[in-house]
Order: structure tokens, then sequence, then C-alpha cells
């Protein structure tokens, strides 16, 4: 059946938000579920790996270098980082894409960081300015690391890497944070009124997937990640700038949108008079048909509460 899904954040974010009269009546006569909460389970739902895995770095690899490149080796992403010393611990500020790098970034700082990962077998590279990569032996053992939009604003020890060799991570790690304080460029950044870099972020890591699923006909999300992930399943993809909300049997990747208010305006109030799905980021579904309309004893939503 065609149908329109929305990614959306968790409810929590829609707390003290009215709904629109239509809107809170559609929501009253839908199928409410739930399903597993966070943002891989999300993703997962709708656009399904085979094996069942999501590795972030191998996706958007393939998105930056190609699908003979991605397959060709396991991948972590190592992105640029900033990382700041407070009075309790050290937090993660900024990362890739966040900080402004630019290629004479990745031309100053790689050829100082290459050596202290081919010591340990281990290539870093740049395909793209904002996304570095840490290119590894298949089969090699890597512990968990946080994704950057976890521990974003948070204290770093409270995301350090567990698991197999995660001592060995965290001597990197440092060794990394050495390099890059004791780099020139950083002061050159400094000057131009930007953050230095002084720390690279690993997670995401895996191998590519052999194929994805999905019921969607067409995805459209600005995240590099569902965009490789779009790519693997030969969906086609497109930025949120180029969707309408009616459009139909697609995915459309709002998670990342901060205004709530628009998001019910602009998107939801439009799709909830369409066959379409909402699922937000805490594992809460609303199913949509026509044909629920005629559930007219229901009271109308005022408000979305988990």
């Amino acid at each position: 059946m065609a149908r329109l899904t929305l990614l959306l954040p968790a409810l929590s974010r829609f707390a003290g938000q009215a709904l629109p009269d239509a809107l809170g009546r559609a929501l009253a006569c839908a199928n409410r579920s739930r399903r597993e909460a966070g943002e891989v389970a999300q993703l997962m739902r709708h656009l399904r790996p085979l094996p069942a895995r999501w590795p972030q770095a191998a996706l958007t690899r393939l998105l930056d270098a190609g699908e003979d490149d991605a397959r060709a080796a396991q991948w972590l992403r190592a992105d640029p980082a900033h990382i700041r010393p407070d009075i309790n611990g050290a937090r993660l500020l900024g990362i890739g894409r966040n900080l402004g790098i630019e290629q004479t970034d990745v031309d100053a700082l790689l050829p100082a960081l290459r050596p202290l990962f081919g010591d340990a077998g281990f290539v870093l590279d740049a395909p793209h300015p904002q996304r570095w990569y840490l290119r590894l032996p298949r089969g090699s053992a890597v512990p968990e690391f946080a994704s950057p939009d976890a521990a974003l604003g948070d204290d770093v020890f409270q995301h350090r890497a567990e698991g197999p060799d995660a001592r060995r991570w965290r001597v990197l790690e440092s060794e990394v944070q050495i390099a890059l304080h004791n780099h020139p460029h950083n002061a050159t950044r400094l000057e131009h009124g930007r953050v230095a870099i002084n720390a690279l972020w690993f997670w995401g890591g895996g191998v590519l997937p052999d194929s994805l699923a999905s019921t969607a006909v067409t995805v459209f999300s600005d995240d590099p990640v569902v965009q490789g992930a779009a790519l693997l399943g030969t969906l086609a993809c497109m930025p949120l700038a180029d969707v309408q909300p009616s459009t139909a049997n697609a995915l459309v990747d709002l998670r990342h949108q901060r205004d709530v208010g628009r998001l019910l305006q602009e998107w939801l109030l439009p799709a909830c008079a369409e066959d379409a799905q909402f699922d937000f980021a805490d594992g809460t579904l609303f199913t949509l048909t026509r044909g629920q309309r005629w559930r007219f004893w229901r009271r109308p939503l005022t408000r979305l509460t988990a």
C-alpha cells in the first residue's frame, strides 16, 4: 500500500504543543502501537539491511567513495572534533559538520595523524572534509563507541569505549589529542575565529550490509547515513528541500527538525488526510488510513503524550 511515512523526534519534544483540531481528530482515530525506541531501531523499521545491522561508517563510505571501496574493508568513522575541558571533566562541543571543517583542515592535519594509525594497522582518510574514516581489516574487534548525536554536550568520560581492545583505543585517542594540541594549524584556525580541532571521535563501525529492503520508493533526508542506506537499497533519495508534504510512498526524515510547531502545521496536519504513518523516535507509531474516519466516537487528542 502506498503510504507516506514521517520519521519524527520523540514525543517528549512535542510536550506542551496544542494539536490542530483536524490532526487531533485523525490521531484519535488512528492505530497506535509501541516499537523499540532509539534512532537505529527507528531507521531500521523502514530501511532494513541484510544482515540486520546499521554500520553508519560503512553506509556513509558508500555515499562518499562508492560501493567497490565501501565493500573492501571494515570502517569506523573518525570525525574531527572539539572537546573542551571544564571543572567537571571534558565536553564534546562540536564535531565535523558543525566545526566548519574544510579541505585545508584535512590537508594540514591528516598527514600528522596517519602515522599514529598506521602503526596500529589502520588507514586514516577523508573523502569528505567533514567525514573522516579508519579503514580496518575485516573482522577487527572494535569496541562500542557512542554516536556524536548521543554524546554532544556531554562529558566525554560518560561515553568511553567499552568492549574488546577498549584500552588500546583510549591510548590512540590520547595520542591523537596530543598531536592535534601541538599542531600549528589549530593556531591558524583560532586566528580566524574558529575553534581548534583537538580530537577525533570514533563511532559507527562495521562492514557494509549485503543489501537493503524498504517499502518506500523514495527517501527524503539530509542525513548522510540515511542517504547511504538509500543508495545501498537503490532507492531514489533527495534532500528535504525537494519534498512536498503530500508525497506518497515515501520516507521523509524529519528527526532533526527543531521547530515542532512547524512540524505539526506543515507536515503532520497535511499528512493526516492521507494514508500515513508517524514514527516517533521513542517508539510510538500512529498508523492512519482514510477508513478510520468512521471512528467518530473517539475523543480528539489535544496533546501528544507518551
